[in-house]
């Protein structure tokens, strides 16, 4: 009986080795053939393909995707019982895991995105007392923060009142990104191979980059810049001017404008979404027409520096631009570039501009020399 279970376990035993080396010995192949291994299941076909034209197909599967022991047997399961979805999509974890990883080839951009407030965690966004007490959790949060979770928000936080405290559910997105690379950017996509420009794009600068995609939660799919709509807004009847810049189009989709609410002179009047409504956050004023990346830097939306670009050091009052209130985080702000005015600064009237004397033209005449 002894001798049988020892058979049997090293039998077990053995199975278990073969298997775990198959499968890490498999994750070699792959990485050494760019993920070519991949496509032999027929699911990742259509993946691979896209992928082998897509600015990153000199970049292994292995390279982005994480894959530990237990998503190995996980797939070798759902590939052998013939359980697939019609769409392979990626989970909330396999997103998250990838972060890390844009930042192996990525540092600059990925240092920016770091600093700036699209890194924000979902404990900083949904256990806000300041917000949750002022708004009520939604499903529409999702659409903005956390827009890859699978689950509803009652799945993500309890409980769903003003009153609180609030926590999360899963513990172990405490620390992680609301607004992961992917939120905005799409990896899988024709185009040509990714290289670093010579240059960086100005801030009226086209083209737009292939990459620039929003991922609609409801759809499960990227949008990329260019096939977005930008916004019809009005201040009141007038019909506002805003940039045509289509990477602005990704800013909109979470920095948006509401409809006019019932009651409102604007509903009565059928004027349409009005401006600053919502999180709109449209420029206005001395600004209207200007695009969002005119001011706002791409990945961590420093706009402090972008101001000399326009006005001197020392502008015209003698206030050093870089040091105004201009936050919009400050309803206070004098200086709200979004929407400061003229006559914000110069409220007994804007001077009018001064014209230069003219220069009557003078002979000047070379010693010792005539004419």
């Amino acid at each position: 009986m002894k001798r049988l279970l020892k058979i049997a376990a090293l039998g077990v035993g053995l199975v278990a080795l073969l298997a775990i080396g198959g499968i890490y010995g498999a994750s070699a192949y792959y990485t050494s053939q760019l993920g070519k291994g991949c496509a032999n299941c027929h699911e990742m076909g259509e993946y691979f393909s896209v992928v082998h034209g897509a600015p990153h197909r000199n970049v292994g599967c292995m390279d982005c995707h994480e894959a530990s022991l237990g998503t190995k047997l996980r797939h070798i399961r759902v590939h052998l019982f013939g359980r697939m979805p019609e769409a392979i999509r990626l989970r909330d974890v396999d997103v998250l895991e990838m972060v890390p990883n844009c930042q192996k080839c990525h540092q600059q951009e990925y240092a920016k995105w770091h600093a700036g407030p699209h890194s924000a965690t979902y404990s900083q966004i949904f256990t806000n007392p300041a917000q949750n007490s002022r708004q009520h959790l939604m499903e529409d949060c999702l659409r903005c923060h956390g827009m890859h979770f699978d689950g509803s928000v009652r799945e993500l936080v309890q409980p769903q009142n003003t009153q609180g405290p609030w926590h999360l559910l899963r513990k172990g997105l405490a620390d992680q990104p609301t607004i992961p690379c992917q939120a905005c950017h799409q990896v899988h996509r024709e185009g040509p191979l990714e290289v670093r420009p010579q240059r960086r794009f100005s801030v009226a600068g086209q083209p737009v980059h292939d990459s620039l995609a929003y991922f609609d939660r409801r759809e499960r799919i990227h949008f990329a810049a260019t096939a977005l709509t930008l916004p019809t807004l009005h201040d009141g009847a007038r019909l506002v001017t805003i940039s045509q810049d289509p990477r602005a189009a990704i800013c909109y989709q979470c920095h948006a404008p509401r409809q006019p609410e019932a009651g409102t002179l604007a509903a009565a009047n059928g004027w349409g979404p009005q401006v600053g409504s919502g999180d709109d956050r449209t420029a206005m004023g001395v600004h209207e027409g200007l695009s969002c990346f005119s001011c706002h830097n791409g990945h961590n939306q420093n706009a402090r520096a972008s101001c000399k670009t326009c006005h001197p050091q020392m502008s015209h009052c003698g206030i050093d631009v870089e040091k105004m209130d201009t936050t919009f985080a400050s309803a206070k702000s004098p200086h709200n570039i979004h929407w400061v005015k003229c006559t914000d600064c110069h409220q007994h009237g804007i001077p009018k501009k001064k014209t230069a004397a003219p220069v009557k033209a003078q002979l000047v005449q070379t010693p010792g020399r005539s004419g």
